[in-house]
């Protein structure tokens, strides 16, 4: 790397060239390199460890360079010959499939079997049990079949199975546990070692504080935090980094502070081989080059795709700044839509009622009878007339020519009025096969009453990736597919180009009010996506979730 051979973002190329500058300016403040010590922990890894999943499933782990450089690195840093280790804090990123788990979590072993730490405490540490699980599992998956081959150690190592209940002890006061965050014993631990997982999901420092503060007692403790990036754009991880930058940087002197950081550079062309092996320092070996192929395939061709090739291929963090939709490609979707052409078609509905002076929204999508038909969308919308008096400006929104022009329904006062809501999606219901008609449950419990009790079939759907995401997934690949005829409904219009995307830790995404353009109502957009998330629900009687293959 140093010699140029080898491209690298900048933030690995400062963290080695720290490394390099230590062993020269280190002695002086007191440091130690003891290389035998971390190929201690890489030999441990390849000799006694081997994969449990996938192609390689029962093959010795062989690290790749890369990743035997900073494991030396990492265990091999001292205070003084013989002394303690050096980092007792990091943060270590690298994009997804670039083989984390399996190489931190025979780590997690090593520091509980052979750190020479007595009575080792180590946890495997997650926002949830299952990311708390993914470095534990492979750990425990290769010692248990140590116990299968070796009597000898199941006289001494103790595995505990069981939903909540894992963990491995050693002599019976070493202990190797899985631990997600919302755990009941957070307090009162004595690690000696935790490895975070994927702390890009933790919107608040007060965990990782509060594992901080719970190294004391030990020795040679370790908190190492191994992660992608995220969307969380304030939170502990994104702190973290920024400091790790300013220790590289030399703008602050902290030698127990351990880290790197593999990414695309700002700007770097995002799509070119060059960048992504900038950024993925296991591509070809363990993260295999179709995949990136295929994920920037998405990127281009889908905004919520791209967002996530950014963060999770190319390990930058992403807000979600800008809109969801490109207006040009909705408007290529502007077909028209008759309703008399869609008398007793099966259909879904979604309703989005207003709390004060929003607009109201009641959207109606058509699944395709065939193959090579597009899904179809009807909306109705309402406001009330003082919304047209006072918010026009504000909302940057013609209200009083769509009113004019039909496609908007104006009620009297401050506040809409639902008795012709309701009427509409009663007489929606007599003219088409309605399924469905999801709602959100937020000031609509009386309005949704009244219409259940007239046979309405109205379904609660959560305001969340869990309860519409399917449904903006939907949407997405409808719009960018060329597959959505919305008949250039002009409210519907403006907001969709009002909408920015929520994305969670799982990679699911939904419109987000807050994120979206200042006083721009995205109303239709989430009664669409509300309807939609009903149509591709499990066990709807519509085609499945579309892709971009189809």
């Amino acid at each position: 790397m140093l010699r140029g051979e080898i491209a690298v973002g900048e933030w690995v190329w400062r963290a080695v060239l720290r490394h390099y500058r230590d062993l020269v300016e280190g002695p002086a403040r007191g440091l130690h390199f003891d290389p035998a010590a971390g190929l201690h922990v890489v030999q441990f890894i390849e000799r006694w460890f081997r994969h449990v999943k996938g192609s390689q499933a029962g093959e010795p782990i062989l690290l790749d360079p890369w990743q035997r450089f900073w494991t030396v690195v990492l265990y091999g840093w001292k205070l003084g010959p013989g002394g303690p280790r050096r980092f007792q804090r990091g943060l270590e990123g690298v994009p997804r499939k670039n083989g984390k788990s399996t190489w931190k979590a025979p780590q997690g072993a090593y520091l509980w079997m052979m750190d020479g730490e007595a009575g080792a405490e180590v946890y495997a540490l997650g926002t949830t049990r299952e990311q708390a699980m993914t470095v534990y599992a492979p750990a425990a998956a290769n010692v248990r079949r140590w116990l299968r081959q070796s009597p000898r150690l199941q006289r001494c190592i103790k595995l505990m199975e069981g939903k909540n209940q894992e963990a491995m002890w050693l002599d019976h006061v070493a202990l190797f546990r899985p631990l997600p965050a919302n755990d009941d014993a957070l307090d009162g631990l004595n690690p000696h070692a935790i490895l975070f997982d994927e702390l890009h999901a933790q919107k608040t420092r007060g965990l990782w504080d509060v594992m901080e503060s719970a190294l004391g007692a030990r020795r040679q403790p370790l908190l190492s935090a191994i992660t992608t990036a995220g969307w969380i754009l304030d939170g502990i991880c994104t702190e973290l980094l920024d400091y790790l930058k300013r220790v590289l940087k030399g703008e602050i002197e902290d030698d127990s502070f351990f880290g790197y950081w593999y990414a695309a550079d700002e700007g770097d062309d995002p799509y070119t081989l060059a960048t992504w092996r900038k950024a993925n320092p296991g591509l070809g070996t363990i993260k295999t080059l179709h995949h990136m192929q295929t994920q920037a395939r998405k990127a281009q061709a889908l905004p919520s795709a791209r967002a996530n090739f950014l963060t999770k291929d190319l390990n930058i963090f992403v807000g979600q700044e800008g809109g969801w939709f490109d207006m040009r490609v909705w408007d290529q979707c502007a077909a028209p839509v008759l309703p008399e052409h869609l008398a007793g078609r099966r259909c879904y509905g979604g309703l989005d009622l207003s709390s004060t002076r929003d607009l109201t929204a009641f959207v109606l999508v058509f699944p395709p009878d065939a193959d090579d038909e597009p899904w179809r969308v009807l909306c109705h919308f309402w406001a009330p007339q003082a919304k047209l008096d006072e918010d026009e400006g504000d909302d940057r929104a013609p209200y009083k020519r769509w009113a004019e022009a039909g496609w908007l329904t104006v009620t009297p006062g401050d506040v809409v009025d639902y008795l012709p809501v309701k009427r509409t999606v009663q007489q929606a219901c007599v003219l088409f096969d309605v399924v469905e008609i999801g709602y959100d449950r937020w000031n609509a419990q009386s309005t949704t009453t009244e219409l259940m009790d007239a046979g309405v079939p109205m379904v609660e759907v959560q305001q969340t990736t869990q309860g519409v995401g399917g449904g903006a997934k939907q949407l997405e690949l409808l719009v960018y597919g060329r597959r959505l005829h919305h008949g250039g409904n002009p409210v519907l219009r403006y907001c969709a180009d009002n909408t920015a995307l929520l994305m969670d830790s799982n990679e699911n995404f939904r419109p987000d009010k807050r994120r979206s353009r200042p006083n721009g109502r995205i109303d239709g957009i989430s009664a669409l996506c509300t309807a939609l998330s009903r149509a591709v629900a499990p066990g709807a009687a519509g085609p499945e979730l579309i892709s971009l293959d189809r």
